[in-house]
C-alpha cells in the first residue's frame, strides 16, 4: 500500500492541539487550518484516540485534545497509529523465475525496503510533536520579525 496523506493530516492535528494545549479543539477547526473535510479529520482523529494519543469530550465545550504531553508523543506514533502496512510498496506478484533479474529481486528489494523502513521509523521516532509546535511557534516569530 504505500504512504497515504494520513500521517500528514493526524501529525497536523496532533500539532494543533500541542500548540492551543489550553482547550479542546473540535474537528471543524483543525479541518479549517488543514483545509479539509472535518468528515477525514475526525476519522483520522478516531485513529488516533484508538492509539491513545487523543482523548475526546462531549457537549459544550467539548472537542479533541492530547491524551498525553506533546513532548511524549513522536512522529512515528502518529504514524503507525493511521498507517496500514509497509511504507514502500512490493512487487504486487511474483515476478518470473525463468529470468535472472525477477529470480533475484524480490528479496534484494525486500531487504533494501525493510531497511529503509526502519530509518525511517527511526527518524520519525526522534521528532516530538511538541518539538514541531516548537518550530511552529519560530516559523511565526520569524515572520513577524519580517514584518516589523
Amino acid at each position: 500500500m504505500g504512504l497515504s496523506s494520513r500521517s500528514a493530516v493526524a501529525i497536523h492535528a496532533l500539532t494543533m492541539l500541542a500548540r492551543w494545549d489550553d482547550r479542546s479543539l473540535t474537528s471543524a477547526e483543525i479541518a479549517e487550518s488543514l483545509a479539509s473535510n472535518p468528515v477525514l479529520v475526525r476519522r483520522i482523529l478516531g485513529s488516533l484516540r484508538d492509539a491513545d494519543l487523543v482523548v475526546s469530550t462531549e457537549g459544550r465545550g467539548g472537542g479533541w485534545s492530547l491524551a498525553r504531553a506533546a513532548r511524549e508523543i513522536t512522529l512515528y506514533d502518529a504514524y503507525i497509529a493511521v498507517e496500514a502496512g509497509p511504507v514502500l510498496s512490493r512487487h504486487p506478484h511474483p515476478p518470473s523465475a525463468e529470468c535472472e533479474v525477477g529470480r533475484n529481486m524480490q528479496a534484494l528489494l525486500e531487504a533494501e525496503f525493510r531497511d529503509a523502513e526502519r530509518a525511517m521509523e527511526e527518524r520519525l521516532g526522534r521528532t516530538t510533536i511538541a518539538d514541531l509546535a516548537r518550530r511552529v511557534l519560530a516559523c511565526e516569530r520569524e515572520v513577524a520579525l519580517r514584518n516589523s
